[in-house]
C-alpha cells in the first residue's frame, strides 16, 4: 500500500517536530531542568508521535475503503491491531 503523498508530507513535518521536540528533551535532562517541564516536553513528543502513527492509519484506510477491488483487502483485524498499538 502506497500512501498519499499530501498526508505524507504533513506526517514527516510532524516528525520532525517530534525530533526537534525530543532533542529539547534531551538537552533539558543533561541541563538539570525542572523535572515537570521534562515531563511536560516529553509527552508532547509522545502526542505528536501518536498523532502521526494515527495520520498514517488513517491515510492508509481512506485508500482501501476508497478502493475496496484495488488488490489487498481490507483487513480490519490488522487495522484494530495497529489501532490499539497506538493506544
Amino acid at each position: 500500500m502506497e500512501l498519499d503523498a499530501t498526508d505524507m508530507g504533513k506526517v514527516v513535518n510532524r516528525l520532525k517536530r517530534a525530533q526537534g521536540q525530543l532533542a529539547g528533551v534531551l538537552r533539558m535532562l543533561e541541563e538539570g531542568k525542572d523535572c515537570a517541564d521534562v515531563v511536560t516536553q516529553l509527552s508532547a513528543v509522545s502526542k505528536a508521535l501518536d498523532r502521526a502513527g494515527f495520520a498514517i492509519i488513517a491515510s492508509g484506510m481512506r485508500q482501501c475503503l476508497a478502493d475496496p477491488d484495488g488488490g489487498d483487502t481490507l483487513d480490519v483485524k490488522r487495522l484494530e491491531k495497529l489501532f490499539l498499538s497506538l493506544a
